[in-house]
């Protein structure tokens, strides 16, 4: 069997994984395991970010008194955890294969030194040729610290550990040209990294159990395949759908994004998930944008900037947005938001963002040469 990568990062919804009732669908987490196994012994390390811990603990009981729905998700993932990676466990050692449990917050994310500490981890397992399962840990998570879903914190993991594809897996064949229940509805087999949002393609509907959508899948997908990872959304309810579609003699039905051609640096692929942490944010004018979004190794200097929004200091993390507001870029402030006012008067402007540290959103030219890890 001839396979398309060597090291992937699976993620698998919950409306996979659950039944309508909210019990794991424990035949089909068997024979994703199976699948995982042909591909461990075939010389592929895959990661797997796996959902369904809330969905399985609601399914064990229902709260004994009313409660809000941070503390209804704390009880459901610490009893459904337990049930979810059991299971795992069960499965991967019958196949041979040992498995580790990886629970993570957003939070974990927020430094870089935190960021380097997890990828060391899901890197160790690896070598030691463990199949990690990644969830975030809603027993300690609070709302404004969530990832939007599963599928976020996939696709930092995925360029995190320098996956060559990210393979999102949910109950419907990949993007469509309409609603997939619409009769006019066709699969969209391919997309470009440039391409603008198909919004009459993306369903605003949830599963029952996940928190995210087609939307959020669409959004992480172009992200991830920017960083030059390609991406693959696929019909996890499918027989052999893992093996079909890194089998490159198979011809699996679904929706592909191509990737960039030039991977992010290290340093740039976390600032591309940690928006979340910004605490500055600078408006900066059209000349500006257009030489950010250029090929060419471009740093952000004072002259660019119109306005700041928000204030900062060195090292903080800060969005950088167009005159219309839209985001664009985040970057690593080389000082502070008090000091761009000054350096504005200078001569030889220093770079407010050095490119080193800079990512801009859709831009091919992300991932230039950097000695930065």
């Amino acid at each position: 069997m001839q396979l398309r990568y060597k090291k992937i990062t699976i993620k698998v919804g919950s409306n996979v994984l659950a039944k309508a009732d909210g019990t794991l669908n424990v035949s089909r987490i068997a024979h994703l395991v199976d699948q995982i196994a042909v591909l461990h012994k075939n010389g592929v390390e895959v990661v797997l970010v796996s959902s369904g811990a809330v969905a399985a603990g609601r399914a064990v009981m229902q709260p004994s008194k009313k409660t809000d729905a941070v503390s209804q998700r704390q009880l459901w993932a610490a009893l459904g955890q337990v049930k979810l990676i059991s299971r795992y466990s069960d499965f991967f050692q019958e196949d041979g294969l040992t498995c580790a449990q990886v629970l993570t917050t957003k939070e974990n994310f927020s430094s870089r030194g935190h960021y380097l500490n997890m990828k060391n981890c899901i890197t160790t397992l690896l070598e030691n040729k463990v199949i990690p399962i990644v969830n975030e840990n809603d027993t300690i998570s609070v709302t404004e610290l969530m990832f939007t879903d599963n599928d976020e914190l996939s696709g930092l993991i995925a360029s995190m550990v320098d996956s060559e594809a990210l393979i999102l897996l949910t109950n419907v064949d990949g993007v469509f040209s309409a609603h997939p229940n619409s009769d006019d509805a066709e699969l969209i087999e391919r997309i470009e990294v440039g391409e603008k949002e198909l919004a009459n393609a993306i369903s605003s509907e949830r599963s029952d159990f996940g928190r995210g959508g087609m939307h959020t899948k669409f959004r992480i997908a172009k992200k991830v395949a920017n960083d030059g990872i390609a991406v693959h959304v696929a019909n996890g309810t499918s027989e052999n759908v893992l093996v079909d579609l890194l089998d490159v003699n198979k011809n699996l039905k679904h929706t592909s994004f191509v990737p960039g051609t030039k991977p992010s640096s290290g340093v740039k692929k976390w600032i591309a998930y940690s928006d979340g942490f910004a605490k500055g944010e600078l408006i900066i004018n059209e000349g500006a944008e257009k030489a950010l979004k250029s090929e060419k190794a471009v740093s952000l200097l004072p002259v660019g900037v119109i306005s700041v929004e928000s204030r900062f200091r060195r090292g903080d993390l800060i969005k950088i947005r167009n005159e219309n507001e839209e985001l664009i870029g985040l970057g690593k402030a080389a000082y502070s938001s008090e000091r761009l006012e000054k350096e504005k008067l200078s001569e030889r402007q220093k770079p407010v963002v050095h490119y080193d540290y800079l990512y801009m959103e859709n831009r091919k030219g992300n991932g230039e040469e950097t000695n930065k890890k």
